[in-house]
């Protein structure tokens, strides 16, 4: 039987695909309701008319899950998933190697700046280590207290 008309008149009334229409046949029986007055509902009045007895109704859209990305995002809000396989680019495009120059040197900077306030370098000293500091010569700030202590700057 060729419902096409009352389902694309039904899909109008609904505001939803013709795919999405669906003709509950089992609900027909139940009402007693027969074939032949579904499909002599030619108005969108009479398809109403069936939508509220629940004869026509509307199927649920289907979507894509976020259920599995939501999880993803979970993780990676933990810090996991970050490992070689899942990187993509650079690693200058994933952490920017002027921001880590920036990190180090003003830690190198701030603690020569606090040795120098407790006069425990010179400002010669001082002079020297933050030119070396600006030329690249320390590692981190651990290997500029290291330094220090090696060469026995720091005044007791």
């Amino acid at each position: 039987m060729d419902l096409s008309l009352q389902k694309k008149l039904a899909s109008k009334v609904l505001k939803c695909s013709k795919r999405r229409i669906k003709i509950d046949f089992d609900r027909m029986a139940k009402l007693g309701v027969e074939t032949d007055n579904v499909k002599g509902a030619i108005t969108k009045q009479d398809v109403r008319g069936l939508i509220h007895d629940s004869i026509i109704v509307k199927a649920q859209a289907i979507g894509i899950s976020r259920a599995r990305a939501k999880k993803r995002q979970v993780q990676k809000r933990k810090g996991r998933r970050q490992g070689h396989g899942s990187r993509k680019g650079a690693s200058n495009a994933r952490n920017s190697s002027k921001r880590s120059w920036i990190q180090t040197i003003r830690l190198q900077r701030s603690l020569l700046k606090r040795l120098k306030e407790k006069k425990l370098i010179t400002v010669a000293q001082f002079n020297d280590f933050y030119a070396k500091a600006k030329g690249g010569f320390f590692r981190s700030k651990g290997h500029l207290k290291l330094y220090l202590e090696e060469h026995n700057v720091l005044k007791k």
